[in-house]
């Protein structure tokens, strides 16, 4: 027989499927989330929660907030990639079918976001709570855009510890790989490729792209292993017979906690020829200690703690924090994109399970 919290439970899942297939219905691509922005807010003010608007970025804190007591943050994002080439269905119909609920953006994080939501609105009317609760739905995490959480981190209280909702089945990264983005220039002489005179700047760029492929990181994380380093892009050349001046190829850095950005940009730097540009420091590795109470909760209720290799918005905050969701982050950014619901269910039982132990 079903308790009343149960009860409490089944319906706060049955309003987030609901606006989950909302919010895959409205396309929200990074840097144009007015739409999705608008639902979210129209749904807290159903609920009777005061929401507050800050470029695509929605926030709200629990009803008896206390200066006093530290704050809790819940964050997760409403912002999507674009749609792959390779969907076999409409990515802006919520379909469900077989326990699964199909559309962009459902997975990553469409599920974790909804999921949060549930548990904010679960504990946003309890008065003797020992911390706060302030949840964020923030826009541009796609992009690492500069509109998104960061924009709407100097609006918010205090902050002291954040779980971050991304797809990870609901286990608990306790540690995320940082990014570098570093364009890179081999510079060469161009000639006529008939004549036996100019410098290949291809040639040249190949050999620091042997080093970047073959080079290892002397310090190794405990938990996120080793830096990786991965050339994704290159363009050089203009015609066939042409020996090209220049050869632009961009590295995709996934650094660990025991780096800073600046250092391992520096090593880069001096071990190899092509001129180097970062395209920002700001997307740094984080950590949370196993004794912080948001870890010691997490395997409390089970949960196995993790080093994920991919990024979030947990590298723009300098707080303790984790990141936990539902779904996969392995059908994230897939074509036919799904959750399961009872991910979903599961997400908000977890999660309020979690910060009752905290």
């Amino acid at each position: 027989m079903k308790t009343a919290n149960d009860r409490v439970i089944d319906e706060l899942f049955q309003k987030a499927i609901s606006l989950l297939k909302n919010l895959i219905s409205t396309p929200s691509f990074s840097k144009e989330e007015e739409e999705t922005c608008k639902l979210i807010r129209l749904f807290f003010e159903s609920e009777k929660i005061p929401a507050t608007v800050v470029g695509n970025n929605v926030f709200a804190q629990n009803k008896y907030f206390d200066s006093a007591k530290p704050t809790l943050l819940l964050n997760s994002h409403h912002d999507t990639v674009r749609p792959n080439s390779h969907y076999t269905v409409d990515p802006f119909e919520p379909k469900q079918e077989s326990g699964k609920l199909f559309g962009l953006g459902s997975n990553d994080a469409g599920g974790a976001l909804v999921s949060l939501m549930a548990t904010f609105i679960y504990f946003y009317p309890q008065q003797n709570l020992k911390y706060n609760i302030v949840f964020v739905a923030s826009a541009e995490e796609e992009i690492s855009g500069t509109n998104g959480i960061e924009l709407v981190w100097s609006h918010l209280p205090k902050i002291d510890m954040a779980i971050v909702g991304e797809p990870t089945q609901m286990e608990v990264a306790i540690a995320e790989k940082g990014l570098l983005v570093i364009d890179c220039v081999s510079s060469g002489i161009a000639a006529h490729a008939a004549n036996a005179v100019g410098e290949n700047a291809i040639y040249k760029a190949i050999k620091d792209i042997e080093w970047i492929q073959t080079y290892q990181f002397p310090k190794e994380s405990p938990l996120l292993g080793k830096i990786k380093m991965s050339v994704t892009i290159i363009n050089a050349g203009k015609a066939h017979n042409q020996i090209p001046a220049t050869c632009m190829f961009t590295i995709d850095v996934r650094v660990t906690e025991v780096y800073s950005l600046e250092e391992v940009f520096e090593i880069i730097k001096n071990n190899i020829s092509s001129s180097v540009k970062a395209r920002s420091f700001r997307l740094k590795s984080s950590t949370i200690d196993i004794t912080h109470p948001l870890a010691v909760g997490a395997k409390g209720i089970g949960k196995k703690l993790f080093g994920s290799p991919t990024t979030s918005d947990q590298a723009l905050m300098s707080i303790p924090s984790i990141k936990m969701g539902p779904g996969d982050s392995a059908r994230s950014h897939s074509s036919d994109e799904f959750i399961y619901l009872q991910e979903v269910k599961s997400g908000i039982e977890d999660y309020i399970s979690l910060l009752q132990r905290l």
